[in-house]
């Protein structure tokens, strides 16, 4: 039997074992090959049951078969079994020939090319106010190795939070509220499995990439890595949106054209662009900017092209309802096709100005938009425009059978004197007590950004968002019990509103504060903290959320490094490393030990990212699929959460 047809064979055996497969099938590679050079058992038994594949992988000594690890190594490896990804650019986003070969500079026929479009860029982020640099890994991932790394994770360390304080965990449902803390990514795919078409409002504020905020990759090409960092992340969040789910993404001038453009061709339409005041035009924060930066940008998209902007409904009032016209002679009649018209001269009425009633008149002026989108406008500009000359000005059409008020026939006037527009007296619309108005795409947050400080009693610099400016987006786009995601939760703001008007909330946060600020500041909320949107919404307090981790496993060994100040700690880790953690497939510890004298030449920034390299990224969390396997240690209360978890619909 031929290579290609042993690749065939082996992979149609081992899409029957859940642990080598996604849920859609797709084979992992890497565990496969993590499998073989465990010499795992099951796996062994698997191709010893195939007699081509246990022929070709094992060899015959005394009676016993000897598994030729190396040999079938490089034989899953080949692309042949499962594709490699390519890409034509490392770090640029630019302008390409059709081909993706050649910039713009090169060719005159042009696409927009996207890099890494068919991979994921591993990496994480910080905050600013964490005091630190984080040390990021720009690896392109190859398909097969994305299912791994994407796989859904097991989740640990439950706690409850409600009005009697902190307890233990012993079952978790749909109606819980969560608090996730890991990596925002891999957290957004564990959720895919329950949450999938669930959530109906996605709000984040992503750091913004202005040089200076948490966005510290160390990458010549910030650009391009922070709009792959935000696209991978966005298409996961997709997958959780309801069908009439919204998505707002907060961001600065600084990335604001890329991101727009991204997010163009990720989600279905967009619904519109909030230009948001949130720095006073005369406050300047300091004096060596090139200019004073008040506005940031909210972009809100939706998953499905059906989905419309919602309106602003306003109650009617009768404030502008004023006017009483008083018929004083016999009119001329005409009419307007089958509709009967009255007209009368000036002297023949008069209009009297009282006070507000639900039985007198507003005026409209036809003008703007109202002359081709309102039928009374476009009844003027069709019939009344082209005779009003024949009459003195501020003549009345009284036309039968128009409008929705109680009157049964709507005024027109021509112009007043020296005017060019005509207009008409309307009587309360009888069918609704509201009214429809689309929103502006400009909002003056700029005093409740002032005072942002003193909310939710934590500290957090920079990036916090008021209370008041969430809860009118809340309010917008979801209803009571409604979902919603905050995947860069930061000071918990997203959080905290949900829970005071009564919606669902899942938030995410990778960093250490999320207990200082985001935990704390719930607690507070349900002991019934009165800041913020407390007092408008009436909020007394109560109500719960469930607090859990992302199962770590190598992922300890990179908050170790990132921490350590030098050499000799590194090296510590590196035996740890060795010891207990889960290496590349591709590393060597003997070749590094020998050579250690080199590792101690370079930089400690290198050393910290040789290191992080060691590692199989594939497993800085736990699979939930190996959550039994002992080597991980999941406790078997964990085991049962993890259970109800993954079980929730």
């Amino acid at each position: 039997m031929d290579n290609l047809n042993q690749f065939k064979e082996l992979e149609k055996l081992l899409r029957n074992e859940s642990q080598y497969c996604t849920e859609d099938g797709h084979l992992l590679k890497n565990a496969i090959v993590e499998a073989a050079l465990a010499m795992r058992p099951d796996l062994l038994r698997l191709l010893l049951s195939h007699e081509v594949l246990r022929n070709n992988f094992f060899t015959e000594v005394d009676g016993v078969s000897v598994f030729d690890k190396v040999k079938f190594q490089k034989f899953v490896m080949n692309k042949r079994f499962l594709p490699d990804s390519y890409t034509c650019f490392k770090n640029k986003v630019g302008i390409t020939d059709a081909e993706g070969d050649n910039y713009l500079s090169e060719s005159r026929e042009v696409v927009l090319s996207w890099p890494y479009k068919d991979c994921m860029l591993e990496g994480g982020q910080t905050k600013e106010d964490a005091k630190r640099n984080e040390v990021f890994w720009n690896e392109i991932l190859a398909p097969d190795e994305i299912n791994r790394l994407t796989e859904p994770k097991v989740l640990n360390k439950f706690r409850r939070y409600d009005a009697e304080g902190e307890h233990e965990v012993t079952s978790v449902s749909k109606e819980d509220n969560f608090i996730i803390k890991g990596n925002n990514l891999l957290a957004l795919y564990s959720l895919k499995k329950i949450y999938a078409g669930k959530v109906k409002l996605i709000y984040i504020d992503p750091p913004y990439n202005t040089g200076s905020d948490s966005f510290g990759y160390n990458d010549n090409f910030n650009q391009s890595t922070w709009l792959t960092f935000m696209r991978n992340r966005l298409l996961a969040a997709k997958c959780l949106l309801r069908a009439d789910g919204i998505i707002c993404v907060q961001c600065s001038f600084h990335e604001y054209g890329y991101l727009k453009v991204l997010i163009d061709e990720i989600f279905e339409k967009s619904l519109c662009t909030f230009n948001i005041l949130v720095r006073h035009p005369d406050r300047i924060l300091t004096g060596d900017k090139e200019f004073n930066d008040v506005i940031e940008y909210n972009l809100i998209y939706s998953k499905s092209p059906e989905t419309k902007m919602p309106k602003r409904i306003e109650q009617k009032l009768v404030d502008d309802y004023v006017y009483k016209v008083i018929e004083l002679g016999e009119p001329e009649i005409i009419y307007f096709d089958e509709k009967k018209v009255e007209i009368f001269t000036p002297e023949k009425y008069k209009v009297t100005k009282e006070e507000p009633n639900e039985k007198l008149s507003k005026t409209i002026s036809v003008r703007g938009s109202i002359r081709e989108k309102n039928s009374s406008g476009r009844l003027y500009v069709k019939y009344i425009e082209p005779i009003a000359a024949n009459y003195p000005p501020e003549t009345i059409f009284k036309v039968e059978n128009m409008g929705d008020d109680s009157f049964g026939f709507r005024r027109f006037y021509t112009p007043p004197k020296g005017n060019k527009n005509g207009g008409y007296y309307q009587g309360k619309p009888s069918s609704s007590d509201v009214t429809e108005k689309p929103y502006p795409n400009f909002f003056d947050f700029q005093s409740d950004y002032n005072t942002v400080n003193d909310e939710g009693s934590v500290s957090f610099r920079n990036g916090k968002k008021p209370e008041e400016y969430i809860s009118f987006l809340i309010s917008i786009f979801t209803k009571e019990n409604d979902i919603v995601l905050d995947y860069h939760l930061g000071s918990g703001t997203t959080a905290a509103v949900a829970h005071k008007m009564n919606r669902r909330y899942i938030g995410i946060e990778q960093m250490d504060y999320i207990k200082t600020t985001a935990c704390a500041r719930l607690r507070k909320v349900i002991e019934g903290e009165q800041g913020g949107i407390s007092q408008s919404v009436n909020w007394q307090g109560g109500g719960s959320f469930v607090y859990c981790e992302l199962a770590t496993a190598n992922q300890r060994f990179v908050d170790a490094i990132e921490k350590a100040s030098s050499t000799d700690e590194l090296q510590s880790i590196w035996t740890d490393m060795q010891a207990s953690g889960f290496l590349s497939w591709k590393v060597k510890p003997q070749e590094i030990d020998e050579n250690i004298k080199d590792f101690a030449d370079l930089s400690l920034d290198d050393q910290k990212r040789f290191l992080i390299e060691c590692l199989d990224k594939n497993l800085l969390y736990v699979p939930y699929s190996e959550i039994n396997n002992g080597e991980f240690g999941i406790s078997q209360n964990d085991k049962k959460l993890n259970s109800d978890f993954y079980s929730i619909r």
